[in-house]
């Protein structure tokens, strides 16, 4: 008798060991899958900007965010380029006050300052309003407000870029902030193709 019921407990928790192991493995198939859709989805949107691997590997860890959602995708975007651009201003706000700062490079490095803080406004601002789109009844007006937003962000970093250019200007400051301010347009120029392919969803 003890036998048998002992034969019958060492069965059954193998049964349930089994059974654990089976809806583990399930779990962890389904996260991946769902997962996948998530990346596919990104990478799939990505090819509409001008920088499509720029675009997949900022947003990758966004995945589960975004999941397949083309507004959340446009707004995640604007995100990583407003934090970007933050940062960028930082940066080149530290450089501008280091001592081997030459007054011809004092000047450039002012007016991008003053432009990327106007970018940084236009860039919360298009945030701000892409939080106002779902269910709205002037869903128009309001992504129009967006790109044109992003789109004059765009054309003050190149406002920026531009003050950096001529060969009077060499040296590895000037390279060093060209290179900061690239990835801030290209992180906006693909922002604003995601919100474009947003906004085309909606006729």
């Amino acid at each position: 008798m003890e036998t048998s019921t002992s034969r019958n407990l060492l069965i059954l928790l193998t049964i349930l060991t089994i059974t654990s192991k089976i809806t583990h493995t399930l779990a962890i198939q389904r996260t991946t899958t769902t997962t996948t859709i998530y990346t596919n989805f990104i990478k799939t949107s990505c090819k509409a900007t001008t920088y499509p691997d720029l675009c997949y590997n900022s947003l990758l860890t966004h995945a589960s965010d975004i999941q397949t959602s083309p507004q959340l995708l446009a707004n995640v975007a604007l995100s990583v380029t407003l934090d970007t651009a933050r940062t960028t201003f930082a940066s080149i706000s530290t450089m501008s006050k280091g001592l081997g700062v030459r007054p011809r490079e004092a000047g450039p490095m002012r007016d991008c300052l003053e432009v990327l803080d106007d970018t940084i406004d236009q860039l919360r601002n298009s945030i701000t309003e892409m939080g106002e789109l779902k269910d709205c009844k002037n869903f128009r007006m309001l992504i129009s407000d967006v790109q044109t937003w992003v789109s004059a962000a765009l054309t003050n970093e190149g406002t920026c870029m531009d003050g950096f250019g001529g060969k009077y200007m060499d040296g590895s400051l000037k390279t060093k902030i060209r290179s900061k301010i690239m990835v801030i347009c290209h992180l906006t120029s693909n922002s604003l193709a995601l919100i474009n392919s947003f906004a085309t969803l909606h006729g």
